[in-house]
């Protein structure tokens, strides 16, 4: 049921940005005032490379200005260039970009309300991944270290052959389990370890009765040769979880909202389709079985929507062997440091619904969750 429901939200979802693709036609007036969406890194790091900007942003802040031909300038994060700085090839591709937020349009007493749709390319809604994502080899490679839960981070010591590491699971909230891992990994195939630090759901003192709690164990894993479409893993608890240890984590359970905690071995799998939105540099659309535990979901990095870039992930629990079905919202909005910080950093709210303590549905955990990008993105 709650799967149906899912696939129904979004197909609308789908639809709704279809229609309004129709309606956001493209300006048929030549635009000498703009702002260059964040669409197209390659050109927003040579732009910024030409006038010796390191490290460059690829998500930076352009705004051109051709309406005097005497005095044409570039705009990056508010910092004036010459136009006729950049090479001519630059200067045509910066005057031919598709994607212009008009700068000169005009303001009237809709706009407080409007202006933020009249912003959006709904044309860019949905793209295709890049090479390196729909590979069954290489798509563990992720510049992105998120604290609770979340992608992998993944790095490459050698082409196909590279190291992995979470906090948390990678359907996990925040402060919602004690799960860390480490994954070495060689032309699709992974092995490696997991463990416990406690000291991550310690942090909250109510609503625990949802947690999941690991000892420790090993996981090997494999994705199908064909595109990274289908993974499938084992998961071996090694250290079984002493008496004293399973006391401690079901004190917080409540009638029949329990704790789960990991024994034997479980077999999981996720079914996956990479996808762009939003000209977002990584994403996903899921389906997965993890833990006993079945999840549909979405996650997408360096979303750009009307001048603004933030990462967005939705997880749903739909159903669990143990657990009460939960869903995590995470929003983390870039651009609030300065320095290579200003990409590299995003910083916003994690949270998790799902039945509280009381009965009723509500929100179990909220926690200010944090992204750093190490690297370019792939």
């Amino acid at each position: 049921m709650y799967l149906r429901k899912f696939l129904l939200l979004f197909i609308l979802f789908l639809t709704w940005g279809n229609f309004f693709s129709v309606l956001a036609q493209e300006e048929e007036e030549p635009v000498f005032f703009y702002q260059m969406e964040p669409l197209d890194d390659s050109l927003f790091i040579l732009i910024q490379i030409e006038v010796f900007i390191d490290p460059p942003d690829p998500k930076a802040e352009i705004i051109v200005d051709l309406r005097d031909p005497n005095n044409q300038t570039v705009s990056i994060k508010g910092t004036l260039y010459p136009f006729l700085a950049f090479t001519p090839e630059t200067r045509a591709r910066i005057m031919t970009f598709p994607f212009k937020i008009n700068l000169e349009e005009d303001i009237h007493y809709g706009s407080v309300f409007i202006r933020v749709f009249e912003k959006m390319r709904f044309g860019k809604l949905i793209s295709p991944p890049t090479a390196t994502q729909i590979s069954p080899t290489l798509q563990y490679i992720n510049p992105f270290f998120q604290l609770f839960g979340g992608e992998r981070f993944g790095f490459s010591i050698k082409k196909d052959i590279g190291i992995s590491l979470g906090v948390g699971t990678p359907y996990s909230g925040p402060l919602e389990t004690n799960f860390v891992e480490a994954n070495f990994h060689i032309l699709g195939f992974f092995g490696g370890a997991f463990n416990s630090i406690d000291a991550m759901t310690e942090i909250k003192t109510d609503e625990n009765h949802n947690n999941l709690y690991a000892t420790k164990g090993i996981q090997l894993g494999y994705v199908v040769p064909f595109g990274n479409f289908f993974q499938v893993s084992y998961t071996k608890v090694l250290d079984e979880p002493t008496f004293t240890e399973i006391l401690r984590w079901r004190k917080n359970d409540v009638g029949d909202l329990i704790v789960k905690y990991l024994t034997d071995s479980y077999v999981n799998f996720e079914l996956r389709y990479p996808i762009s939105v939003l000209a977002s540099t990584r994403g996903k659309i899921y389906t997965a079985r993890y833990l006993d535990e079945w999840h549909v979901g979405f996650t997408g990095r360096e979303i750009s929507l009307a001048g603004s870039t933030f990462d967005f992930r939705f997880d749903a629990m739909v159903k669990s062997d143990v657990r009460q079905p939960q869903y995590v919202v995470d929003i983390l909005v870039q651009k609030i440091a300065e320095g290579f910080a200003f990409s590299a950093i995003a910083l916003g709210p994690s949270a998790i619904f799902t039945t509280t303590s009381s009965g009723s549905f509500g929100v179990t955990a909220i926690f200010f969750n944090f992204r750093l990008k190490v690297g370019t993105s792939l």
